[in-house]
């Protein structure tokens, strides 16, 4: 008998046909952007599990937004995934596990450092899950969404450093998280309609209770003010996350950092065009001069400070 319970038929039915490399295909099929940057950029020992890192969360992440699931069954698959880490950390390797489990699974048989980057990406991605879980058609408080990004973002600040130039050094400090504090907060801002609909609020409750305003309606003055500070706030943390990521030794790890940036910052720059109302979807850069435009600025804000040894291996193609 497996040490923790059987996975219900809620992750059962999310897979269908599934290739034969689980994790790459997952995280194409999710993000290809992401996709790339792992394949071209992260170190050339790591590629394998930064795919399985991904593509295990977004695994989790999908099967806790399927429709139909009460909150009891979503804290029961959370639960699950907590207890499976726990028992592989403890060196005690459950079976009967779900293919993507298996992932998370691989993923610590080979984390053999002490409190390393992984350990803290997998906790704390696990604590934001957990949070989501129970978040749903509920105002929460600005305290609880100030600590569901902290998490968010050490959590994929140290998953990068721990894939992409691991050997090379990095500030510590409050600045190290600057950069995905910001993302995360644009990201809210991007999926706020979608999320509306889903049950989720991310506006804090003590906003609503203010203004009188209903969490739906984020054409209201006060809801449209809130996103405005939010816009602000995001450009001014982003602005500071480079002093930071121009002290990363690794180049390619400034060139994922500032791509990461580039695909947040063009969110902002289509809220503050429709002047702080949300769109229901963001759309991508889509013409040829838009991708060279955001790419040149890439690679010439990540060639700052430039280490010339490291050049061979942001060229090299894995």
């Amino acid at each position: 008998m497996s040490i923790i319970p059987r996975l219900s038929h809620i992750a059962t039915t999310y897979r269908t046909q599934l290739p034969r490399d689980l994790a790459s295909s997952i995280t194409w099929t999710a993000s290809k952007q992401t996709y790339c940057i792992i394949r071209l950029l992260a170190d050339r020992e790591r590629v394998d599990d930064a795919y399985r890192a991904y593509a295990y969360f977004r695994w989790v992440d999908d099967t806790l937004d399927q429709g139909g699931l009460d909150v009891g069954a979503r804290m029961a698959f959370v639960k699950r995934q907590q207890t499976l880490a726990e028992l592989c950390y403890r060196n005690h390797w459950p079976e009967q596990l779900a293919a993507e489990e298996e992932l998370l699974v691989t993923l610590i048989r080979s984390d053999l450092e002490p409190n390393s980057g992984l350990q803290v990406y997998i906790r704390n991605m696990l604590a934001v899950m957990d949070f989501d879980a129970r978040r749903r058609r509920r105002l929460v408080s600005a305290a609880e969404l100030h600590q569901y990004t902290s998490c968010l973002a050490v959590a994929v600040t140290e998953a990068m450093h721990h894939f992409i130039g691991h050997s090379c050094t990095s500030p510590q400090g409050e600045g190290r998280y600057l950069a995905v504090t910001a993302a995360h907060i644009t990201h809210m801002l991007r999926d706020t309609l979608e999320d509306v609909v889903a049950g989720y609020f991310n506006i804090p409750r003590e906003v609503v209770e203010a203004h009188g305003i209903d969490p739906n309606d984020v054409s209201s003055a006060p809801y449209k003010a809130w996103i405005k500070s939010r816009v602000s706030l995001a450009r001014s943390l982003f602005e500071d996350a480079r002093d930071y990521l121009r002290k990363v030794q690794s180049i390619r790890h400034r060139l994922a950092a500032y791509a990461y940036v580039a695909r947040f910052e063009y969110v902002l720059d289509a809220i503050e065009r429709d002047s702080y109302q949300l769109r229901a979807s963001y759309p991508k850069p889509k013409s040829l001069v838009a991708w060279a435009t955001m790419g040149w600025l890439v690679l010439n804000r990540a060639m700052d400070e430039q280490r010339p040894s490291e050049l061979p291996q942001v060229l090299s193609i894995r």
